[in-house]
């Protein structure tokens, strides 16, 4: 299986800079995957495509500011991505220009933060207090280097799903994003359950696929939280298990790789997802326009088939969709 397998063309004008002002008025493209066929329907029509006893499942990790910028004592600019938090105040990281860092350096980033340079892709948090509330004040919100503009205050809350609680995340489950509070509302006054797992999303979710043998790509783990109470609604759906975002699904299925059922824990998961693979707990998905070459888009036609998956992307291209992180969403049924 090659990676130019999963490649496709994208005019860059339908890469979406801004969200939409209404979270639910987005485009939807409803792929059946048994009769192989197509709609183009608007978001907030997803009621229309849940039924009672169905258990929606979302991803309610929080978005941290993951992204600082400090100054070398030279003056020269730096910017930081925080990614995951290590032990003893250390966390994983990307850094623009980290050829120029010496171990150990400090590099300041405010009154109140700086960090020492301990390798390439990894610093200490110096800072007295309480960390996110530190990033909170000196960080900027982690968009997608796709979104080709500097963050402004508005995407703290764009950036955000509605439901997001458990902080620590560097990108946010974007299938969330198209939710609203009233939406959520509709969906439990029709019966259908609605379950919360926590996958803290980090490199494993956007670092590129680099080998041509797709099977020779390394997913980089990443944290997963299922509380007693989530898993218990969703051993005990009736309907079907709908999947808000990819990290619902990778949560879900390596769950019952690992334990044989959905069980409450606390665990990482480096799943990787490519076709042919048979889903054991997943039956729909609602998802975002992916990046070619992606493992994202590899998990899409594990669900649904390669062929008909690029059918879709090249229907989405043709009738202007809006791809990515703000971009409209597909549901998978």
């Amino acid at each position: 299986m090659k990676l130019s397998d999963f490649d496709y063309e994208l005019p860059k004008e339908l890469i979406a800079q801004f969200p939409l002002e209404d979270r639910t008025s987005c485009k939807m493209e409803v792929l059946n995957k048994e009769n192989k066929t197509i709609e183009h329907k608007y978001f907030y029509e997803i009621i229309n495509y849940l039924n009672e006893g169905d258990t929606l499942v979302l991803n309610d990790t929080k978005v941290i500011p993951a992204r600082i910028l400090g100054e070398r004592k030279t003056g020269a600019k730096i910017e930081v991505f925080l990614l995951k938090p290590l032990a003893n105040n250390h966390w994983s990281c990307l850094i623009k220009n980290s050829r120029r860092l010496k171990e150990n350096e400090i590099i300041e980033i405010s009154e109140s933060l700086k960090i020492k340079i301990i390798k390439k892709d990894e610093v200490e948090l110096l800072y007295e207090g309480d960390i996110y509330d530190i990033l909170e004040k000196t960080g900027k919100t982690p968009l997608p280097p796709y979104i080709e503009r500097e963050a402004e205050e508005k995407d703290k809350e764009n950036y955000q799903t509605v439901f997001a609680k458990n902080l620590g995340s560097s990108a946010a489950p974007t299938a969330g994003l198209h939710f609203d509070k009233e939406t959520l509302k509709k969906i439990e006054e029709k019966g259908i359950k609605i379950a919360y797992i926590t996958l803290t999303v980090g490199l494993g979710t956007f670092l590129p696929v680099k080998t041509e043998n797709v099977l020779e790509h390394k997913m980089h783990k990443e944290s997963y939280e299922i509380t007693k109470e989530n898993a218990k609604i969703i051993n005990e759906t009736k309907g079907k298990i709908v999947a808000v975002g990819t990290t619902v699904v990778r949560t879900l299925e390596a769950t019952y790789k690992k334990y044989g059922k959905i069980i409450d824990c606390v665990d990482e998961t480096d799943i990787f997802i490519y076709p042919p693979y048979e889903f054991k707990v997943v039956d729909k998905l609602i998802t975002n326009f992916h990046l070619p070459k992606s493992t994202l888009i590899m998990l899409v036609s594990a669900m649904v088939g390669k062929d008909f998956t690029f059918e879709a992307y090249k229907e989405a291209v043709d009738k202007k969709y809006r791809f990515f992180s703000y971009g409209d969403c597909m549901l998978i049924e």
